[in-house]
């Protein structure tokens, strides 16, 4: 059961986010936030003794601000939120949104491997100015996460957020793909705006987008790698950890899709692949060596990595 003081917070919540022009349940025209766009997924850094590095972290968020992006994902995989307390996960959110611009969108991962748990962070991640939250599938008992139970966790959540809901869905972190019969029942739900979809099954995006599209539902790629393919089945956007370190190539892409320049679309996300499987080795491998494919996109920019240091056990200790 949910405290007092949480169902006290749960109502005082949704009294606001009934009330907020950007809120799932809030428009006066009875439409959904729109998601669609390009969200960097922000890294967490960490100092040198694995505490969180707020200032690098301001710094980081500054620097991304000067990209047309549609708003930042925090506490997703890249920000490492399974490492990070309860009140490091709150305090970094509250830091993105008084540094981020005012226009851009904060979504806030939530997700934790109880319904309730996840509700009550959710309602904080509301408290601390999070414009919707990004929920990750719970996978510790992945056995027992049937469709059934997917959609009785993320329908709790919903009725109880006060901010929209966007699925989230990361089989290689989970080991868990939300079923495609889940996600079409959830859509329908007047709360739940989306699903960032990070699992690089074109097929399946499309499919997701063709069955839900009779609803106030998007659909976001979950990598730079697949942006392009994504666009051209339907979805409306990306959450892209290249975005971190090729912010205006990735805004690029997402422009030339828009506008229908296929052919230039083609070039740019070839040239971008190489640079994506790159980052993703970011914390195991020196910076210099991302240079070398990054250098491809561009000369311009001085490219640095985005953090330095990580926690364990994602820092590969020295032999």
């Amino acid at each position: 059961m949910l405290g007092r003081g949480i169902w006290s917070s749960v109502r005082q919540g949704l009294s606001r986010g009934l009330s907020k022009k950007v809120g799932g349940w809030a428009s006066g025209e009875g439409r959904k936030v729109d998601i669609a766009g390009i969200y960097p997924p922000v890294t967490t850094p960490f100092t040198a003794t694995a505490e969180v590095d707020y200032e690098k972290l301001e710094e980081n968020l500054h620097k991304l601000g000067t990209f047309p992006f549609r708003g930042f994902v925090v506490q997703g995989s890249n920000g490492e939120f399974p490492f990070l307390t309860s009140s490091e996960r709150l305090e970094v959110v509250s830091r993105v949104r008084q540094a981020m611009p005012k226009d851009k969108l904060l979504l806030a991962g939530s997700g934790c491997e109880s319904t309730q748990a996840t509700v009550e962070m959710t309602v904080s991640m509301a408290q601390v100015g999070a414009d919707a939250a990004i929920v990750v599938t719970p996978c510790y008992y992945r056995g027992r996460m049937s469709s059934a139970a997917l959609i009785h966790h993320y329908t709790k959540v919903a009725d109880l957020s006060p901010i929209p809901v966007v699925l989230y869905s990361v089989p290689a972190n989970t080991g868990l793909d939300l079923p495609v019969d889940a996600v079409v029942t959830l859509s329908q739900h007047p709360n739940i705006v989306g699903i960032k979809d990070s699992g690089g099954d074109v097929t399946r995006l499309g499919l997701l987008v063709h069955k839900t599209r009779r609803q106030d539902f998007q659909v976001l790629a979950g990598s730079a790698g697949f942006l392009l393919a994504s666009y051209a089945v339907g979805a409306v956007g990306g959450v892209c950890a290249l975005a971190n370190v090729l912010g205006a190539q990735v805004c690029q892409l997402e422009r030339l899709c828009l506008t229908g320049q296929w052919e230039d679309a083609q070039k740019l996300q070839h040239r971008l692949i190489e640079p994506n499987t790159a980052k993703v080795l970011l914390e195991y491998v020196p910076a210099w060596e991302l240079l070398v494919p990054l250098q491809k996109i561009t000369t311009s920019a001085k490219v640095e990595p985005c953090w330095l240091h990580c926690r364990e056990p994602v820092k590969i200790p020295d032999l």
